[in-house]
């Protein structure tokens, strides 16, 4: 990988570069360059820092047999990081990018303020400003995982592209911001109820690539990636207008273990 210090960052205003990448062993080209594996372990070293993270799993199926998350701030660096694999005996067979972002349709103060009074009779001023305290504090805990996350080690992850219709009556945008807020916010509540099985990561490609979000699910039991998304698919959100694009699976192991399911390296 190049040195990183010669390219000139680039960062978006807000959010963090993600960068999916998908590659099939290429089996000529690893029997004849027993240094493979290394080229692959050497650009994920050189891409990993304090900002910047990866994961790397081997992909259950045959739409791919190594899959690699990229994200941080520089889009620069995730662009070196893809440049080094090309060098390593693998072929791409799909990518993604997208920018983590907040939610436009985030609870704001004002409907946690409405809540508290319809729905806890909370309305004595003192109370109020308490529990906004600790609201305060859970929202802005929730937005930095959003735009600035930090991944676990699941064992699974599932990654797939989304986006809302625009067809008909089943049009996404043509309801105004109020409909949508609402119909987000029974959307929200089955992912909250997936809370410390699932990780959800939400980011935006609208303008980026060729769907509008991509969706990255982590979790240890594959069963609950499964659960979730069955479930959501209920929700009129999901039932009515989305549309999902292709579904990719895989074990999350370290990259020199991931090389060496997929058969690159020793």
């Amino acid at each position: 990988m190049a040195d990183n210090d010669s390219v000139e960052r680039v960062e978006a205003e807000s959010g963090w570069g993600v960068l999916h990448l998908f590659y099939a062993v290429d089996r000529e080209r690893a029997a004849a360059d027993p240094a493979g594996a290394a080229r692959v372990l050497d650009a994920v070293a050189a891409f990993a820092d304090a900002e910047h993270q990866v994961l790397t799993f081997a992909v259950l199926g045959h739409k791919a047999d190594l899959g690699i998350m990229a994200l941080g701030p520089d889009l620069a660096r995730l662009q070196q990081l893809q440049h080094a694999l090309a060098a390593a005996p693998l072929r791409a067979t799909w990518s993604y990018v997208s920018l983590t972002e907040g939610s436009e349709y985030t609870t704001t103060e004002d409907d946690e303020r409405a809540r508290l009074a319809a729905e806890d009779g909370v309305t004595d001023s003192a109370e109020v400003e308490a529990r906004l305290a600790v609201w305060r504090d859970r929202m802005a805990h929730y937005r930095e995982n959003r735009v600035h996350p930090r991944l676990p080690m699941k064992k699974t992850i599932c990654f797939y592209p989304m986006s809302k219709r625009r067809t008909g009556d089943d049009n996404w945008y043509s309801l105004g911001f109020p409909e949508r807020k609402r119909l987000m916010g029974g959307h929200a509540r089955v992912g909250r109820g997936y809370a410390g099985r699932v990780l959800q990561l939400i980011t935006g490609s609208t303008g980026l690539d060729d769907w509008e979000w991509g969706v990255t699910l982590l979790a240890d039991d594959p069963g609950a990636l499964k659960e979730i998304v069955y479930e959501m698919r209920f929700d009129e959100v999901s039932a009515r207008y989305a549309e999902f694009g292709p579904f990719v699976t895989g074990l999350v192991l370290e990259p020199a273990d991931a090389l060496r399911r997929v058969g690159l390296g020793t």
